[in-house]
């Protein structure tokens, strides 16, 4: 008896894994990969039912089995390699700046429940690997970003639901802050679209009530009270969101901006530049322009240090005191 209960809890297991492995199965494939009968499956599936497990059938010619959305969470059943991943992903991944206590508490409770030679596994990857500066760093702090913001403005964007909100850029950045997005005395109104994640800040881009294509920082948002509103979505030609938050942050987003006179045709200079760093215009055959921007002076200066090209400053004065001041520091180091 006791050995037929553990092999039903364990056949249980593996159905279970299976269910959670791809979106549905037939009844047939089920029994086929445990070596069941179908009978046996629907029973093991009623079993699964009584101890809170949605899973939902479709009869017919094209009957199957799938896990359907219950009220809570059930558990997952990781196999080897995907539960290492996670819990790497937990200790070492970037996520979203506010969500250092969710994602310890959820590593916590992951390897609370790993096998020994998983728990060893990922100890060793952690203490044994580092992770060096993103070579786009800055030495500005990162945002902080409340995890339900996120989630309410993507939830609009999904349900096609207007997203009302205050915008208030902080008095130490352009008048236009990073982004197109302006603010104003009432809230804004706008159809959100999508929201990107660049250079550790998040924007959302959306359309406003002009018309118009605007990207806005989301941690200077405060949202209001939901609309519930729809609107009929226009979306960008090419869902091209990701590109138009770098050309619009290049263009008017940041605290330093600077045009470079580039001595080098316009393709050549976009062969050795990340759409992130900026935009260039042509001027001629061997000349062209390069529109950049950075939080810091320091960050343009790597930016246009890094082309390999000879190169012109018109300004800003503080980039052209900055590039004076290093260019010195490097002819000191080789005298």
């Amino acid at each position: 008896m006791i050995f037929c209960m553990l092999e039903t809890s364990s056949r249980l297991l593996s159905l279970l894994a299976l269910l959670q492995a791809r979106p549905a199965w037939t009844g047939t494939e089920l029994a086929e990969r445990l070596e069941v009968t179908t009978r046996t499956i629907r029973n093991d599936i009623d079993r699964l039912r009584e101890l809170g497990y949605p899973v939902d059938a479709t009869r017919g010619a094209a009957g199957h089995y799938q896990l359907g959305v219950g009220a809570k969470l059930p558990p997952l059943l990781l196999d080897d390699e995907e539960a290492v991943a996670v819990a790497v992903g937990l200790r070492t991944g970037a996520g979203v700046a506010g969500m250092a206590e969710s994602s310890a508490r959820a590593l916590t409770k992951l390897e609370q429940v790993l096998p020994h030679r998983l728990r060893r596994q990922v100890n060793a990857i952690s203490s044994t690997m580092e992770k060096g500066p993103d070579n786009t760093g800055s030495n500005v702090a990162d945002p902080e970003i409340d995890p339900g913001v996120l989630t309410a403005i993507a939830a609009c964007i999904r349900d096609e639901h207007y997203l009302r909100f205050d915008y208030e850029i902080p008095v130490d950045v352009p008048i236009r802050g990073p982004g197109s997005g302006v603010g104003g005395e009432l809230p804004i109104l706008v159809e959100p679209y999508r929201l990107v994640s660049w250079q550790r800040y998040w924007y959302l881009v959306a359309r406003d009530e002009a018309d118009v294509w605007r990207t806005y920082r989301v941690d200077w948002m405060s949202l209001r009270m939901a609309t519930g509103r729809r609107y009929v979505p226009r979306p960008m030609p090419g869902d091209d969101y990701t590109e138009f938050v770098l050309r619009d942050v290049a263009t008017t987003g940041w605290k330093v901006h600077a045009r470079i006179t580039v001595f080098a045709p316009a393709q050549e200079v976009l062969s050795r530049i990340h759409a992130a760093v900026g935009i260039v215009e042509s001027v001629d055959d061997n000349t062209s322009v390069l529109v950049t921007g950075a939080e810091t002076l320091e960050i343009v200066a790597v930016y246009i240090g890094m082309l390999g090209l000879d190169f012109h400053v018109d300004g800003p004065p503080a980039l052209i005191d900055h590039l004076r001041t290093i260019g010195n520091r490097y002819l000191n180091a080789v005298r």
